[in-house]
């Protein structure tokens, strides 16, 4: 196992990214672009996604295929479901959501987003940064993504204007500006002909940057993750009772931030009982130290009650459980969401019921204004709530911890999930 001065490069190995943008600017032919430019289309993918083009009558490969999987999409030409897909180089390893660009939408944006470390949004360089593109931006931001990539897509169709896109670039810093995004770059780039995308293209000699696929392998992400506040959701307790290991108890789960290590002195919530750790195992062994987002058993010195829900962290570091905070909410389905709705709401490992005390505004994602007398979420409304639970609940604020700030709402009747949310504030017990 690594020393804790190697976690940055540990981490940084997997990066997350996300696409985002406007209906029809390039997001899909993108990520084609970048698996095809790259060497990570399988021989069958490409013999496919070409005789599709040649019975649409195309001339070209249209790559845009490699993520339009549902045949609805590929009907309509436009992505409904968000797509993951799975590629890497020499230097990382990448996982990348292709989410859908239609306002309607937007839910599964969110979604795909969510988990993000790095977002590209797509503006056309013939429209200009559009509503939708705005919208998207603001979502990453919402959502704590650190880094967002500006692709001016289609610059072969502007002739390559230096002037345009410095005019695209101006807009969007000036609306970056008013938004809570830590690292933002800008990136001339013809998807549909690869320049600047994996390698750097002959038309745009004024731009002095990186291609895109050079950035994100060189994009420093590893300080993004909290690795000062120590939170180990407990997902399962594990007690074979067989012979071979019969006093084996362990409290498995997934790292949401922090260092964990061997002898380290740490409290169990809500319980607020305290114990030090014992040694902690993955799937491949013992290791001295563990951090997110690394899946592990921990064992603790003392024979402590600790359940599916607890959290570990250090005693004088730690979230007040509570019953009642503040958070964003966006709502999923078709059914508007009123103040004195009951739901389910399971946040990291913990569920309980809930309630929808007060709402607290409706936010307009293209202006960014407030509505104060709005009385419901509709369909992809994002808004602030107050909601009370009839259990604690351990709580970091999203913006410190995305894992702990997180949770789902879950219609109890039809066992849907209704809204994604992320903490704001809490009232402690």
């Amino acid at each position: 196992m690594e020393p804790l001065h190697a976690t940055a490069s540990a981490t940084g190995g997997l990066v997350r990214l996300v696409t985002a943008g406007s209906v029809d600017d390039g997001k899909s032919t993108l990520i084609g672009r970048l698996l095809y430019d790259s060497k990570e289309i399988l021989a069958d993918q490409l013999a496919h996604i070409a005789d599709v083009s040649a019975r649409r009558g195309l001339d070209t490969i249209d790559l845009a295929l490699l993520t339009d999987g549902l045949r609805s999409e590929r009907e309509q030409g436009i992505t409904i479901d968000v797509a993951y897909r799975y590629f890497q180089t020499a230097r990382r390893k990448f996982i990348l959501a292709d989410c859908p660009g239609h306002v309607q939408y937007t839910r599964n944006m969110v979604t795909g987003a969510s988990t993000a470390d790095v977002a590209i949004v797509l503006v056309d360089a013939r429209q200009g940064p559009t509503e939708q593109s705005r919208r998207h931006t603001f979502l990453a931001s919402l959502l704590g993504i650190r880094h967002v990539v500006f692709a001016v897509n289609k610059m072969d169709l502007v002739d390559w204007d230096e002037a345009r896109y410095d005019a695209i670039v101006d807009e969007l810093t000036d609306f970056s500006a008013r938004l809570e995004i830590v690292d933002a770059t800008f990136i001339p780039i013809s998807a549909l002909h690869g320049d600047n995308v994996v390698d750097r293209g002959a038309n745009s000699d004024w731009y002095g940057g990186p291609p895109l696929l050079w950035l994100l392998e060189h994009l420093h992400v590893a300080s993004d993750r909290n690795l000062r506040d120590v939170r180990f959701p407990v997902q399962y307790v594990i007690r074979p009772q067989t012979d071979e290991h019969h006093d084996y108890r362990g409290y498995a789960g997934q790292v949401a931030g922090g260092v964990l290590r061997a002898g380290d002195e740490v409290l169990v919530l809500p319980s607020g009982r305290s114990s030090r750790i014992a040694r902690i195992e993955t799937f491949d062994g013992e290791v001295a130290e563990a951090f997110p987002p690394m899946s592990v058993t921990v064992h603790l010195e003392d024979d402590l009650d600790v359940s599916r829900g607890d959290l570990i962290c250090r005693p004088n570091n730690h979230p007040q459980p509570t019953r009642r905070f503040d958070a964003t909410i966006c709502w999923m389905t078709e059914q508007p969401l009123r103040p004195g709705a009951r739901l389910a709401i399971k946040q990291t490992t913990r569920s309980a019921r809930v309630i929808v005390d007060e709402l607290r505004y409706r936010l307009d994602v293209n202006t960014l204004h407030r509505d104060l007398e709005a009385t419901e979420l509709g369909l992809n409304d994002i808004g602030r709530v107050t909601l009370k639970t009839s259990a604690p609940l351990i709580v970091d604020p999203y913006r410190r911890n995305r894992a702990t700030g997180s949770f789902i709402l879950v219609d109890e009747h039809g066992n849907d999930t209704v809204a994604g949310g992320m903490v704001i504030e809490a009232d402690p017990e």
